[in-house]
């Protein structure tokens, strides 16, 4: 990787993704993210987008502190293709040079990020779960899972910009903080030669996907329910409390749950006001999910299970005992109120 004179680079860029008209959540969570590494650098966030029509979604971006809003619109950007996206992102990059890119680890996210680093021959760090600024150097900390997920490693480019990084939609908190932005509208002249891929089919997602982070209150069970059949228990707390159900890795692997109800590293990201992880050991790889939960009970029958040391509420004993108790507590106590 040649070495490039990083002096001339500043600001904090967020691409925006977007679906129906409307910016994807992970946008706004980085926004706010990218808000507090500002602070430290002492320069701005400014965002960009690309599509057919985007130009709207800048009151949305400003409302949660954006100071620019950077777009191309075009007829060729109108269906996400790799190519054409790659060569407008990186056109704008390359023209105002932003120190740090940030960009959601969606499916389309990973794959354009991926692209753009090649493209501007820079770094970057995939899926991660930790953004800091090291103070003497102002170098971009990325933090993410190792591949085998029993450690966390964090990552630094000291010698190209932008630095980048994806990150994953649920690790950040989207907080609102409106400010009168700046609208910039850029062009691209696309040769469109080079780009051979037609988009002739589009699949919707599959009616069992659910977005965790909707939730308030989640019910998660892990390989210590012991049984599909106990996952009654975690569902019908989690209806009790007006939340929603969700399970481990290892639930899912022996298919007492479906992977779209997955938390932790490969699967969703959430920070809900209350996680109940029942059965749930608590390694690492599970952790990086959900230890942003506001507050996280852990119901296990093994005292020394990890869950424990980051939970502010543990109960020790078996989840097919204490979850049938807790669903007639709260059942009458809801009658009562009534």
């Amino acid at each position: 990787m040649i070495k490039q004179d990083i002096g001339e680079y500043k600001h904090i860029w967020i691409f925006v993704e977007h679906k129906d008209g409307k910016a994807k959540s992970v946008s706004f969570e980085l926004i706010s993210k990218a808000r507090e590494l500002a602070e430290v650098l002492g320069c701005e966030v400014h965002t960009f987008a690309l599509g057919k029509k985007v130009k709207h979604l800048a009151d949305e971006v400003f409302r949660y502190g954006a100071n620019k809003f950077y777009f191309i619109e075009d007829n060729l950007l109108s269906e996400y293709k790799t190519e054409p996206f790659r060569d407008a992102a990186s056109y704008l990059i390359d023209k105002y040079k932003p120190e740090i890119v940030l960009i959601g680890a969606t499916t389309l996210g990973r794959d354009l990020a991926g692209t753009i680093a090649t493209k501007l021959n820079t770094g970057l760090t995939a899926d991660t779960t930790g953004l800091d600024i090291d103070k003497k150097t102002n170098n971009l900390l990325m933090t993410r899972p190792t591949f085998g997920g029993n450690l966390m490693a964090t990552i630094f480019c000291p010698d190209n910009r932008p630095q980048m990084s994806t990150s994953r939609p649920g690790v950040y908190k989207a907080v609102e903080f409106s400010v009168e932005g700046e609208v910039v509208e850029e062009s691209f002249k696309f040769n469109k030669s080079n780009y051979l891929k037609t988009v002739i089919d589009k699949t919707l997602e599959s009616e069992e996907a659910v977005n965790l982070n909707f939730y308030d209150v989640i019910v998660a069970g892990g390989l210590g329910m012991e049984t599909k059949e106990n996952f009654k228990y975690v569902k019908e707390l989690s209806s009790i409390l007006g939340g929603t159900w969700a399970a481990s890795r290892k639930a899912v692997q022996m298919g007492w749950a479906p992977q779209t109800r997955q938390v932790g590293q490969t699967g969703q990201t959430v920070h809900p006001k209350i996680y109940i992880a029942c059965g749930i050991s608590g390694a690492i790889q599970h952790q990086v999910g959900m230890k942003s939960s506001e507050i996280i009970i852990a119901i296990n029958k093994d005292e020394e299970a990890p869950i424990f040391e980051i939970a502010t509420y543990g109960i020790v004993g078996e989840t097919g005992k204490i979850l049938p108790a807790m669903i007639d507590l709260f059942r009458e106590k809801i009658k009562k109120e009534r």
